[in-house]
C-alpha cells in the first residue's frame, strides 16, 4: 500500500470523529464561553485543513475506500474517499467554519436572544458530523444514518429561541424530514431485498441482475426521498417556510449546505446505482419546473429571506439540469456549480443577517438607504448577488455557461427547453437580486412603504475589539469584526473560484469522468487490498 493511499485512509475517519469529540468536550465546557468558542473554532478548522489534504490526495493518487473495523466489504462500515466526496467534504467545511466565527460574533449561542450557550455550538459540531458522514459513506444504510444526524441537530438549530413562529417552522422542517426519512427507509428496504446487500459498490454490481421494473421502482422511491431533502421541484413546498424563521447563521448554514447533501445523494444514485439514461428525461423535466417555479416565487417575495429561499429552490434546477443531461460534461458543470451555490448562498444569508442587524428588518417594505448608511454592506450584498445571477466573470457566469454548453452539445429538443429555461431563471434571477438593492440599499428609507416601522440603528461601525469574539451582548447597531470577517472570507472563496477557475474546472472534470465510469468506484471498494491494522500490522 503506498503512503499517499495509506495516508488518505489515515485522515478518512477525522471529519466525522473530530467534530463529534469536539462536540463533546465543547458540551463539557458550557459553563466557560470562551473556552468552548476556542474549543469549536479550532475544531472545524482542524476539518477544514483535512479535508483540503484529502482533496489533494484524492486528485492526484485517485479514491480510497476505508473498512472501517477490519471488516471486509460489505459486512462493515465502508467510507469512500474519491475528488466529489473530498471536494463537498472541503467546501462544506470552509462554510461551517465560516458561520461558526459568524455565530460566535453575532452572540447567537448566548446573545441576544438567551439562546443556551451549552447547546448550540456542540449541536453545530454534531451537524458538521452528519454532513461528513453522508459524503463519506459507502453503503445506503450510513447515508441514512448521516441524514438522521442531521435531521435531529438541525431541528434543535432551526428552533433555538423557542418562539412560537421558530417552533411551528421546526415541527414543519422535522415532519417533512420524516416522511423523507420513512421514503429513504423503504427505498433501503427495497434496495436490500432486491440485491442482498447495502453496500452501494456491491449494490451496483448486483443492480443489473435485477428486473427492470423493480430496478425502476427503486430508483423511483430513492429519488423522491432524496429529492425532498434537495427541494427539487415538486417537493420544495417546504423550504421557503421553514428556513427563514431561523437565526441568520443557522438560515445560512441550512441554505447553503442541507440541501446539497440531497443532492450529492442524487448523482451518487444516478451515476452509480442506476447509470443507464432512463430517469434521464424525468429529471431534466423536474430540472426545468424547479428553476421556473422557484424563480417566480422569489420575485413575488417581499422579505429577502424568502426571496433568498425561493432563489435556493430555483437554483437546484441548474444542478438536475446537469444530473439530468447524464453526460461528463454536464456533470463537470453540476460539481463545479454545486460548489459555486454553496458558498454564494451562503454569503448571502449571512449578508441579510447583516442587514437585520443594521437596519432592525429583512422587509423591503421596511427597508431603505443602506448605500448611504452603510456602503460597505452593500459591497458584501453586491458582489455574491451579482455573483448568483450570473454576472460575468463571476463563478456563477462560468458554472452556468458550462452547463449550457453541455446542454447543446447533447442536442435534443428538452435539452434546448432546458437552456432557454436556464437563461430565463439567470434574467429573472438578476432581476430579483436588482430588486432588492433598488428597494433596500438605492432608494431613500423614508420612501419605504413601513420604513418608520423599522427599528433606527446608526451607521454600521467596524469593532475594532478583538474582545467581540467573546462578547454575550453585542450592540445590534454595530457590525462586529467577527461578522464581517467569515463573511468577507466567503466572498473571496467564492470569488477564487472565478480566478482559479482553470484549475478548479479541471478538478470538476476529472471527478466527472471517475462519476461516468463506476468501474474505478467498484474496484477500489470491492477489490481494495486487506485494511491495514493499527500500528501497521496485517
Amino acid at each position: 500500500m503506498t503512503l499517499p493511499h495509506d495516508l488518505i485512509l489515515r485522515l478518512a475517519p477525522l471529519p466525522v470523529l473530530i467534530p463529534m469529540l469536539t462536540a463533546a468536550v465543547s458540551l463539557i465546557t458550557g459553563r466557560r464561553p470562551r473556552v468552548q468558542q476556542a474549543i469549536s473554532v479550532i475544531g472545524l478548522s482542524a476539518v477544514v485543513a483535512v479535508a483540503g489534504m484529502l482533496l489533494y490526495l484524492a486528485d492526484r493518487n485517485g479514491m480510497a475506500a476505508l473498512q472501517v473495523g477490519n471488516w471486509h466489504t460489505p459486512i462493515g462500515i465502508t467510507l469512500v474517499v474519491d475528488r466529489l466526496s473530498a471536494a463537498m467534504l472541503l467546501v462544506s467545511s470552509i462554510v461551517l467554519l465560516a458561520v461558526l466565527v459568524f455565530a460566535v460574533g453575532q452572540g447567537i449561542s448566548d446573545g441576544t436572544e438567551r439562546q443556551p450557550t451549552s447547546i448550540f455550538q456542540p449541536t453545530y459540531l454534531i451537524l458538521s458530523a452528519g454532513v461528513s458522514i453522508a459524503f463519506l459513506a459507502g453503503d445506503l444504510f450510513n447515508l441514512f444514518v448521516g441524514f438522521e444526524v442531521l435531521l435531529a441537530a438541525s431541528f434543535v438549530l432551526l428552533t433555538l429561541g423557542a418562539s412560537a413562529e421558530r417552533v411551528r417552522a421546526g415541527v414543519s422542517y422535522v415532519m417533512v424530514s420524516m416522511v423523507s426519512s420513512l421514503v429513504f427507509l423503504t427505498g433501503i428496504a427495497l434496495a436490500y431485498a432486491a440485491t442482498g446487500t447495502l453496500n452501494l459498490a456491491q449494490m451496483a454490481e448486483r443492480m443489473g441482475s435485477v428486473p427492470s421494473g423493480v430496478r425502476g421502482a427503486i430508483y423511483a422511491v430513492l429519488l423522491v426521498a432524496f429529492g425532498i431533502k434537495a427541494a427539487v421541484f415538486p417537493l420544495s413546498n417546504w423550504l421557503p417556510d421553514s428556513y427563514p424563521t431561523a437565526p441568520a447563521p443557522v438560515t445560512a448554514v441550512f441554505a447553503g449546505l442541507l440541501t446539497k447533501v440531497g443532492v450529492y445523494a442524487i448523482i451518487r444514485l444516478h451515476t452509480l446505482l442506476f447509470p443507464a439514461a432512463h430517469f434521464d428525461r424525468i429529471l431534466l423535466i423536474c430540472g426545468l419546473f424547479t428553476m421556473v417555479f422557484g424563480i417566480l416565487g422569489a420575485i413575488a417575495q417581499s422579505d429577502i429571506k424568502r426571496l433568498l429561499s425561493f432563489t435556493l429552490v430555483s437554483h437546484i434546477g441548474y444542478l438536475m439540469f446537469g444530473i439530468g443531461l447524464n453526460t461528463s460534461l454536464g456533470m463537470a458543470g453540476t460539481v463545479y456549480y454545486v460548489a459555486h451555490h454553496i458558498l454564494v448562498q451562503t454569503t448571502l444569508f449571512l449578508v441579510v443577517g447583516l442587514i437585520e442587524r443594521q437596519a432592525g428588518s429583512a422587509s423591503l417594505e421596511r427597508l431603505g438607504g443602506l448605500l448611504a448608511a452603510s456602503p460597505a454592506l452593500a459591497v458584501l450584498f453586491g458582489i455574491p448577488a451579482l455573483n448568483l445571477g450570473g454576472i460575468p466573470p463571476f463563478s456563477g457566469f462560468l458554472g452556468k455557461v458550462t452547463l449550457l454548453e453541455a446542454g447543446a452539445a447533447d442536442g435534443s429538443a428538452l435539452s434546448w427547453v432546458l437552456v432557454a429555461g436556464s437563461v430565463l431563471t439567470s434574467l429573472l434571477t438578476l432581476y430579483a437580486m436588482a430588486r432588492v438593492w433598488s428597494k433596500a440599499f438605492w432608494r431613500p428609507r423614508a420612501q419605504a412603504p413601513q420604513g418608520e416601522l423599522a427599528d433606527a440603528a446608526p451607521s454600521a461601525l467596524i469593532d475594532e475589539s478583538v474582545d467581540m469574539l467573546f462578547d454575550e451582548r453585542p450592540d445590534p447597531g454595530r457590525m462586529p469584526r467577527l461578522m464581517l470577517m467569515p463573511t468577507v472570507a466567503l466572498i473571496a472563496v467564492g470569488l477564487a473560484l472565478t480566478v482559479f477557475a482553470g484549475p478548479i474546472l479541471n478538478i470538476a472534470t476529472r471527478t466527472a469522468g471517475d462519476l461516468m465510469n463506476r468501474n474505478t468506484y467498484l474496484t477500489t471498494v470491492l477489490h481494495s487490498p486487506e485494511p491495514t491494522r493499527a500500528g501497521g500490522a496485517r
